[in-house]
Order: C-alpha cells, then sequence, then structure tokens
C-alpha cells in the first residue's frame, strides 16, 4: 500500500548535477522523517540524506556540502539535489522512511525500484 517512486537519475560527468524526486502514497507524508539512500554494486544499501517531517536535516560525510534534501507536503515528495558529483557517487538511489540514523539501511516500508546515477567522463 505504502510505495514509493523515484526519478531523476540519469548520466552525468563529473562535477554535473543533478535533481532526484521521490513521489509517496499510502501514507500521511506530512509527518513522516524521509531519507535518500544509495548502493553502488558491491556496497551496503545505506541512508545519505534525511529530512525530518519539520525540516531539518542530516547528511553523511561524503555527500555534506554537495547534495541538498527537500520535501514539499503539498505534493508528497522528498527531493534530493546533487551537485559537484563524484565518480564515487555512481549508485542507485532509493527513498523511504528511515528508521536509523545516516550511515545504516533499515528503513519503514517495502523499497521502491529505485533510480540509477551514472557519473563518468
Amino acid at each position: 500500500q505504502v510505495q514509493f517512486v523515484e526519478s531523476g537519475g540519469g548520466s552525468v560527468q563529473p562535477g554535473g548535477s543533478l535533481r532526484l524526486s521521490c513521489v509517496v502514497s499510502g501514507t500521511t507524508f506530512s509527518i513522516i522523517n524521509m531519507g535518500w539512500y544509495r548502493q553502488a554494486p558491491g556496497n551496503k544499501r545505506e541512508l545519505i540524506a534525511s529530512i525530518s517531517s519539520g525540516g531539518g536535516a542530516a547528511y553523511a560525510e561524503s555527500v555534506k556540502g554537495r547534495f541538498t534534501i527537500s520535501r514539499d507536503n503539498a505534493k508528497n515528495a522528498v527531493y534530493l539535489q546533487m551537485n559537484s558529483l563524484k565518480p564515487e557517487d555512481m549508485a542507485a538511489y532509493y527513498c523511504n522512511r528511515h528508521l536509523g540514523p545516516i550511515g545504516t539501511t533499515q528503513v519503514y516500508y517495502a523499497w521502491g525500484q529505485g533510480t540509477e546515477v551514472t557519473v563518468s567522463s
């Protein structure tokens, strides 16, 4: 019943930018904490950016200063603006209601399909 639809991924050169979107349905979006997770091949899926129901944000050290998470409760959406992209940012990106702090994998609901980000010259 609770669904996440991620979009906005693509292929960019190092230093480029992308804006990811996540539309949520099936729950009262405005009162839940949300996060963006990413998983590169060979790595675990982990929380890299979170935003509380009140708008407070937290980031992994690897993306701090480059990524910005935001939400629009009127659209049941959460966004991730990614600037100064590096090859290390290549991964599948997912959104979900997070259960733990930055760096953890646990989420509240089933995963959506995610959106792929490729960074290469």
